[in-house]
């Protein structure tokens, strides 16, 4: 009687036919943060995050997300040869050399309830992911919503209260669960951001990519504004807005959103001055933009000039022209 069973074939060690490669890799998704893709990667290949330290010749702790601030050349080329993805694209996921590193929260294993941690999240993001992935946005503690779903970001468990310590997971679970006590980040609750706040922080969001994509001198004097804010604010847990939690980050938006937007243009040039308010009236581009598309279809002579935009014309495209002529 032949019973079913395992079919056992003698073929060639994965080693020999592809001697340079791990056997899994996985692409970057948009505006992933470096550490996110690299515990992706261990993950595919079968590695938990805290043993992967092991295999870059890392140490322990906070190894990958110090990646995102210092991403050593020795690193960046091991992980390119092994998963064939472009150095480009992996260093364009680190924090390196960005105009805006001195807004990113501060990196911090363990952090009482007002203190900020590392990272934030949206859990609806990371439950509409096919492959829940960090952003690199989330760093920034100028941030406290998701724009997509206008709801507010989050820094800890909502279970257990901790930090996101991907790095420091010991089993084979996917990022989106805390590495503390199981819970899936995808399940927390879904709290709302006050309007005021959430258009406050679209236009500065707006005006942090302006004066970046112009290479402004002015965006120094910006970022030192922002970190200001929690004064500003009357916030007095902190001078700087990156000490902040999430949480009181969110307050703080709330009592800048009914001041006047002096704080952001006060002792500014003219121009960049205007440009600011501009878009702080507007609360944000897209206001903007649609305003003068409005304008423009008021004062069109005629019917047959109005055309249609490019099929291949998209948003990012039309901020990118927008913030030459600005």
């Amino acid at each position: 009687m032949n019973a079913p069973g395992l079919v056992i074939e003698i073929r060639e060690r994965y080693g020999d036919v592809a001697p340079s490669r791990w056997p899994v890799s996985v692409d970057p998704l948009p505006d992933e943060l470096l550490s996110s893709w690299v515990h992706r990667l261990a993950f595919a290949n079968g590695i938990a995050p805290r043993s992967f330290a092991n295999v870059l010749g890392l140490g322990d702790g906070m190894w990958s997300p110090r990646l995102d601030l210092r991403l050593p050349h020795h690193v960046a080329r091991l992980l390119g040869d092994q998963t064939g993805v472009p150095h480009e694209a992996i260093a364009a996921m680190a924090m390196t050399g960005c105009a805006l590193t001195p807004l990113l929260l501060p990196l911090r294993e363990n952090a009482p309830r007002r203190r900020s941690t590392w990272m934030q999240y949206c859990p609806l993001c990371l439950a509409a992911d096919e492959a829940p992935y960090f952003r690199r946005q989330w760093r920034l503690s100028s941030r406290i919503s998701c724009f997509v779903h206008r709801c507010s970001l989050r820094d800890r468990c909502s279970k257990c209260d901790a930090g996101i310590a991907s790095f420091d997971q010991t089993e084979l679970r996917p990022q989106h669960f805390c590495a503390r006590c199981h819970f899936d980040l995808r399940c927390a609750p879904k709290t709302s951001v006050n309007a005021a706040a959430r258009r406050l922080e679209r236009a500065i969001a707006d005006i942090c990519s302006v004066e970046t994509a112009k290479r402004s001198p002015t965006i120094k004097n910006l970022v030192s504004r922002l970190l200001r804010a929690p004064v500003v604010a009357d916030i007095r847990l902190a001078r700087s807005l990156t000490s902040l939690s999430a949480a009181t980050r969110i307050r703080c938006f709330n009592a800048l959103a009914t001041q006047p937007p002096d704080w952001l243009v006060r002792k500014e040039d003219a121009v960049v001055a205007h440009r600011r308010q501009a878009i702080l009236a507007a609360g944000g581009h897209g206001e903007l933009i649609a305003r003068f598309t409005d304008i423009l279809e008021k004062n069109q002579a005629s019917r047959w000039w109005k055309r249609s935009p490019p099929p291949n014309a998209d948003l990012a495209h039309l901020l990118e022209a927008y913030s030459r002529v600005i």
